[in-house]
């Protein structure tokens, strides 16, 4: 049986910081402000409401999750749950929450990661606007109880 994977891209922005500490957010918008310190990429080619639906059905069931991001050489990932709570209806956006808070935007929840742990080599190279390529590959129960005990 293939792995099932979920590719976004998305292209970095000379306001990048990724500096926030609790989220982290993939826009289909074209620009980032400075406030902007949650967003690692822009011109997204998903938000929320293109997640096919066996990844939908997979988080809204919450499942774990493991997000891999990439930019040039550099790779970073991290874990991150579902939530039955999660509507995954936003248009426009993605954000990752180390939280528990659910919006329209939110893909997962207690993440392991938020913007301000990418790697800064990889924000370096998101504000040069270098391509980020993010996979989101479910996890199953076993392996999440693994992650947990490691």
């Amino acid at each position: 049986m293939s792995e099932r994977v979920f590719t976004i891209r998305a292209v970095g922005h000379p306001n990048i910081s990724a500096t926030h500490r609790t989220t982290m957010e993939l826009t289909k918008d074209d620009y980032v402000t400075k406030r902007g310190d949650c967003i690692v990429g822009i011109s997204s080619s998903a938000a929320c409401a293109d997640l096919p639906e066996w990844l939908r059905q997979h988080l809204t069931s919450g499942g774990g999750v493991v997000i891999e991001l990439r930019v040039g050489d550099f790779t970073f990932s991290f874990q991150a749950h579902g939530d039955p709570r999660l509507t995954l209806r936003s248009e426009r956006s993605i954000v990752i929450r180390r939280s528990d808070y659910v919006d329209d935007r939110t893909l997962a929840v207690r993440a392991e990661a938020a913007a301000r742990d990418v790697p800064r080599e990889m924000v370096a190279l998101l504000r040069r606007g270098e391509r980020l390529v993010v996979n989101i590959r479910p996890v199953q129960a076993s392996e999440e109880a693994l992650g947990r005990r490691v």
